[in-house]
């Protein structure tokens, strides 16, 4: 059984982004900071257009949901937050928040959708039946009734339809009117980013660090190297240990241990910071497929550590 999500979408975040040429990921935010758990990753959260549109705009494939300070939300997504600037982004926010000071430590609600389709007018879609004006927030629907699994073949139909000009769509399509199943979601550089950081429990996997902003998501081997944004590519390190990490001067081994090359006290005459992270073992995810793939660190000693 597949669910999907039906979230109230503010038309001016809806047609910013829909301008936006080649979007792989997008920032569904809410003001508030609460959990959400409608749907799982790999479900579809589709976008309700506020009135007097009153029709659903598009939708993306959920890849987390998290909480975030704002400055973060910013940093990681940029536009893809549905604004031209972190202050228009600060900006949106306040009005909603009137009792607080919001600044770059705010927190703020983040569902991250990736392979977002955003339809022309002339292809929007009706609202289900069973859906009312005094909804707030949205509303979850089932595939394992008929009104859930109509919505679903909608919002796949939509998607074929729109591919045709955006190549960024869904990855993994199903047949019309087939079961439905999880999408794996196609991750972009900011829902890989927080992938990672929720794998490893907001907590530098060699450091015990929790300071957030001070936290990198690390690729294993470089997006620009042939390394993908999937998290058995990434370990969440504290920024000078990924920096170290990305030049050569550290590798981890096939037993998830830090090493740390010689080059560090030889070039730089310094380094014991990290020479007293030698041979630490990583703190690793607790889902044995979001922990680093041993070829990919293997990949690492042999082409990036200098031994």
């Amino acid at each position: 059984m597949v669910s999907l999500y039906i979230g109230n979408t503010d038309n001016d975040w809806f047609d910013f982004l829909a301008a936006e040429p080649e979007l792989s990921e997008v920032n569904f935010w809410q003001p508030s900071y609460k959990a959400f758990h409608r749907i799982q990753a790999g479900e579809l959260f589709a976008f309700r257009l506020k009135s007097p549109r009153n029709k659903i705009g598009g939708f993306g494939v959920l890849s987390s949901a998290t909480i975030l300070p704002l400055k973060m939300a910013w940093e990681t997504f940029g536009r893809s937050n549905g604004v031209a600037s972190y202050d228009a982004l600060r900006k949106s926010i306040a009005q909603y928040r009137k009792d607080s000071v919001v600044g770059p430590s705010t927190n703020i609600g983040c569902r991250i959708l990736v392979q977002p389709v955003f339809l022309p007018p002339h292809a929007w879609l009706d609202l289900p039946p069973s859906w009312t004006q005094n909804i707030v927030e949205g509303k979850g629907f089932s595939t394992d009734n008929q009104e859930g699994l109509d919505l679903w073949n909608q919002l796949q139909d939509a998607a074929q339809g729109h591919l045709i000009s955006n190549v960024g769509g869904l990855s993994e399509p199903a047949a019309r009117y087939g079961t439905p199943t999880l999408i794996a979601p196609r991750l972009g550089q900011g829902a890989f980013r927080i992938a990672v950081t929720e794998a490893y429990g907001r907590q530098c996997a060699i450091s015990d660090g929790k300071v957030l902003p001070a936290l990198d998501a690390a690729h294993i081997r470089p997006y620009g190297e042939g390394g993908l944004h999937t998290k058995s590519n990434g370990i969440l390190l504290r920024k000078d240990i990924h920096c170290v990490f990305d030049a050569g001067y550290a590798t981890i081994d096939s037993d998830y241990r830090f090493v740390v090359s010689n080059k560090v006290k030889e070039v730089f005459n310094n380094g014991e910071e990290y020479g007293r992270l030698h041979g630490k073992v990583l703190r690793l995810p607790t889902r044995t497929s979001d922990r680093p793939d041993v070829e990919l660190l293997r990949w690492h000693n042999e082409h990036r550590f200098l031994g």
